[in-house]
């Protein structure tokens, strides 16, 4: 309040939010949900990328690798329940690479920026098998270590984490090439194959 006893703009703005006067929207009502979800999954692979950056100097980068790997295991086991959810799909239900390929293709579409997802391709050539492969150069993982000196050693955290999917739904798979080392750093691109064994 000012000293002539009027409202400043500040309590004002405050008191009609609190009496639900405002008609100003929030921050979120003037995003469309695509910025909403690509603001929050780029913060959050922002956060993840510094993580690992800074574990590697303080631990050395076997001990960053191997948190790594263990973190993504113990989220995967949360995160499907929570994709199963979102998308309305029966776990049991999948018995076909082409159902498990949809999920998989769904469930980066949700959690990745459209930016990345986008530069992901998945399919499934028979019915027990699906290719993964991303666009020559365009793995945000690959980009990001290659940028901060790491690449050399990283494990990948990507394809491990679609590993760590697919054991979470309870289907056998095999990947090929196996998952370790950068195989964009490796090969010059990365491309796998991962073959399913649906039980009866």
């Amino acid at each position: 309040m000012t000293t002539d006893g009027t409202l400043d703009w500040q309590t004002g703005w405050r008191l009609s939010r609190e009496v639900g006067m405002s008609t100003r929207a929030g921050p979120l009502d003037r995003m469309a949900k695509d910025q909403i979800r690509d603001l929050l999954a780029k913060g959050w692979l922002t956060h993840d990328g510094m993580w690992f950056v800074h574990v590697a100097a303080e631990l050395g980068i076997e001990r960053a690798n191997a948190l790594n790997r263990a973190a993504i295991h113990s989220m995967s086991e949360i995160e499907v329940g929570r994709l199963l959810d979102a998308l309305g799909v029966d776990a049991a239900a999948l018995t076909t690479s082409d159902q498990v390929c949809s999920l998989l293709a769904d469930g980066l579409a949700v959690v990745l920026p459209d930016s990345i997802s986008s530069r992901i391709s998945l399919s499934a050539p028979d019915p027990t098998a699906i290719c993964i492969e991303w666009d020559e150069g365009e793995c945000f993982a690959y980009r990001g270590m290659r940028r901060v000196g790491l690449l050399d050693w990283y494990e990948c955290g990507v394809l491990y984490r679609i590993e760590c999917w697919l054991e979470t739904l309870g289907i056998r798979h095999e990947v090929d090439p196996p998952v370790g080392r950068c195989r964009m750093r490796i090969d010059g691109r990365c491309a796998s194959e991962v073959r399913l064994e649906f039980r009866p």
